[in-house]
């Protein structure tokens, strides 16, 4: 019975993890001291100062306090105006249907044109399914490019073709990744240092962050960490407004957001807007996609275009929107949200065929009445105007130079990158704690199993099982923590890299030598508390070659672990591939297969495996030159290894190395070959993360377009005002050249 409870103590307790949450309540205990401390030092120090630094504080904060922005300032203007854009899905079964001279591709947008104006928020409104968010992703040529996907139409900038316009645009996701350890001012900080030119004195970028961030409404957050679903952090809306932050760092005259108000609640929701509406008074062009918004919200908005199954029902001043609809008989309730009035007018009803009809009869009645409309006249006779532009030099109406590449030298990128990488790193402590306790747990577990092994042959099963294990635990500790936060890193590097913020290279560097002596530190605990519990071989050179074995395997798993979540789609997917990878690894691990019996075809795949590498590694240290006890009777493992005197089994390591196959090799070799592994995944990684950079699907030309007639002599006078406003634009153009701080004159 007494056995019974130790063992399953020995099992549980360590499962229970003890050490971590001693680990963690020491490192929470040292810090509230610490906090209380300094709070204690700093409250007298604020006592006896505060009358004294009272003035000065009150005129700093007047200094920092962004003044009203007024149309027009900081930014160059940009008009953006599209006409007859359409945009085509074609599946593979689709594409067969397509050959076979049947329907074959299923349209998202119709033909639509409009215009969005430096100074004013322009919100894309419509039902689930309308094709708002691809709209909005057509206008930023921010479409994910895509064999089945085809976009046809013009997009033209201050009245040339977008792909010739040299202006500066930003794009924000709907989802929010940042560096979880990270605070505010230093999540733009780095942005800054990033993306502003070098030359820029560091005051100056400095100034522009700190007004950012007051512009933005996060000073009260300012030194608060980003956080994420494990460590609390910033709220959903100042998450929001850090993004479009980051966003504003390259002083963008074009600002898209997919759906902002997303999962906040209508207080953060409303703060969203509110700032998307500063910016736009500020004079950026902003365009949104957003989705049943409330009615203060909506009040917000400057201009409205609302969609129904990829038709324009509407387009224009949103306060115009609510009159529009009373003329065509549909008058909005009092006290009743516009937007939730607008979003009911025009969507679909599928809950039975009657019904469904009558509702699809309304839209197409309010489609083609906003057709009929002076405001859809206006929008052809504007695409007409585009394509007399269109044949302007372009060059006289380019805003400005744009970096082809970025700003930072690879120095500065690797610098800025590896200090961000390692405050990622030693902040997580939480994570931390929870590997260095489940390396602890393993290795307490493994200790009390095979404690104190002896020198029988049955130990020498003992030994390998050891081994084996250790090889296995250290290579899955390695790779499942890399799976599962790599992949959400990846989407960040992806952004930046749109932003043209750094190249692959001095990142992945960077990243690899800031995790080099954090992950060095698990294997080596796991190796230290197993080592001398199980017995192993006590000489010290063996116990330095064990430890440093499992750390190049732990290098190498991770390395793994990098290439699996470059390539997988996402993190869920990354969880699944990288054991099913690992497991072939096990199984050629050395362990349950030997190598000389494999088939011929598959012989490559031992070559390829760490952790028969490691396996074999460990093996030569350990049983070259050890010796152990004979069985008598024909106990123990039968081999044909049998001696005169009697005994049998393997009586020297070597004998063992000779029957796992390991005894033509050496450790320097099997340590080559594993480090060859290592830089293979590192080379992989590198070629998967240059290679996956994201790629956006163009708008191209409609056959239609050509076809439009030449412009009406109506229609001339309202192009040459639109070739005018243009030409007077483009005199603000040279501010475009360098960041301007929000809110300075």
């Amino acid at each position: 019975m007494i056995d019974f409870l130790l063992g399953t103590a020995v099992l549980v307790l360590p499962q229970g993890n003890l050490p971590l949450l001693a680990g963690i309540g020491a490192v929470k205990g040292a810090v509230a001291l610490k906090r209380h401390l300094s709070n204690k030092k700093g409250a007298a120090d604020e006592a006896g100062t505060a009358a004294a630094d009272a003035e000065p504080a009150a005129t700093a904060a007047r200094a920092l306090r962004p003044k009203t922005p007024t149309p027009g300032e900081g930014v160059p203007p940009v008009t953006l105006e599209w006409s007859n854009l359409s945009c085509h899905w074609s599946s593979k079964k689709q594409k067969k249907q397509q050959r076979k001279g049947e329907p074959g591709s299923k349209q998202i947008l119709f033909g639509l044109s409009g215009a969005a104006r430096p100074g004013r928020l322009l919100a894309l409104m419509g039902p689930s399914g309308s094709g708002k968010t691809t709209l909005l992703n057509s206008l930023a040529s921010h479409v994910p490019a895509n064999t089945g996907m085809r976009l046809t139409g013009e997009l033209y900038v201050n009245g040339v073709q977008s792909t010739e316009a040299n202006h500066r645009q930003a794009y924000v996701e709907q989802s929010d990744n940042f560096y979880s350890m990270l605070s505010v001012a230093e999540t733009l900080t780095m942005a800054a240092q990033l993306q502003m030119a070098p030359g820029l004195p560091e005051a100056s970028k400095q100034s522009y962050v700190d007004n950012l961030i007051s512009v933005l409404g996060l000073a009260k957050s300012r030194d608060t960490r980003v956080g994420d679903e494990k460590i609390r952090g910033l709220s959903g809306g100042e998450k929001k407004r850090l993004a479009i932050g980051c966003e504003l760092i390259s002083s963008p005259s074009l600002l898209f957001l997919d759906e902002p108000t997303t999962g906040l609640d209508s207080f953060q929701a409303e703060k969203v807007v509110a700032t998307l509406k500063q910016l736009a008074s500020a004079g950026h062009t902003v365009v949104c996609s957003i989705h049943q918004p409330r009615s203060s919200i909506f009040g917000l908005f400057d201009d409205l275009l609302l969609l129904s199954e990829g038709r324009c029902v509407y387009s224009g001043p949103a306060e115009e929107a609510l009159p529009y609809f009373e003329q065509l008989g549909h008058s909005c309730p009092a006290h009743y949200n516009p937007a939730e009035f607008v979003a009911d007018l025009i969507s679909i009803d599928y809950s039975s065929p009657e019904v469904e009809e009558e509702s699809k009869a309304r839209v197409q009645g309010l489609v083609d009445a906003w057709a009929a409309s002076a405001g859809g006249k206006a929008a052809a006779e504007a695409a007409a105007a585009h394509k007399h532009m269109s044949r302007t030099p372009s060059g006289e109406l380019a805003l400005g130079s744009v970096n082809s590449g970025p700003v930072a030298g690879w120095a500065r990128q690797f610098r800025l990158l590896l200090r961000r990488s390692w405050r990622q790193i030693t902040r997580d402590k939480a994570a931390a704690m929870a590997r260095l306790s489940s390396n602890v747990s393993s290795a307490v577990i493994f200790g009390a199993i095979f404690w104190r092994m002896q020198k029988k042959q049955s130990n020498i099963q003992d030994r390998m099982g050891l081994l084996q294990v250790a090889a296995i635990n250290t290579a899955m500790s390695a790779l499942v923590k890399t799976i599962t936060v790599f992949p959400k890193e990846r989407a960040i590097v992806n952004r930046e890299r749109t932003r043209k913020a750094y190249n692959v290279l001095p990142y992945l560097s960077a990243k690899l030598l800031a995790e080099l002596p954090v992950s060095c530190v698990f294997p080596l605990v796991f190796g230290v508390v197993v080592y001398p519990f199980t017995g192993l071989n006590p000489k010290p050179v063996r116990f330095a070659r064990f430890l440093g074995i499992l750390t190049l395997e732990s290098f190498t798993a991770a390395a793994l672990g990098l290439s699996v979540g470059a390539a997988a789609p996402n993190a869920d997917a990354a969880v699944a591939i990288g054991p099913a990878v690992m497991l072939v690894w096990i199984i050629f691990g050395g362990y349950y297969c030997n190598s000389e019996n494999i088939p011929s075809a598959l012989r490559w795949l031992p070559r390829c495996s760490l952790i028969k590498h490691s396996f074999e590694a460990l093996c030569i240290n350990e049983f070259q030159g050890a010796e152990f006890e004979l069985d008598e009777g024909g106990r123990g493992m039968k081999t044909e290894f049998e001696l005169d005197e009697g005994g049998r089994g393997m009586k020297t390591g070597e004998d063992v190395l000779s029957w796992l196959s390991f005894g033509h090799t050496s450790i320097r070799k099997t340590l080559g070959s594993e480090a060859r592994i290592l830089g293979f995944y590192y080379w992989l990684t590198y070629c998967i993360l240059r290679a996956g950079k994201p790629k956006f699907q163009p708008v191209e030309a409609a056959a239609a377009a050509a076809a439009l007639p030449e412009p009406a002599a109506a229609a001339a006078p309202a192009a040459a005002a639109v070739v005018e406003e243009v030409q007077d634009e483009a005199a603000v153009a040279a501010a475009a050249a360098e960041p301007v701080l929000l809110g300075s004159s």
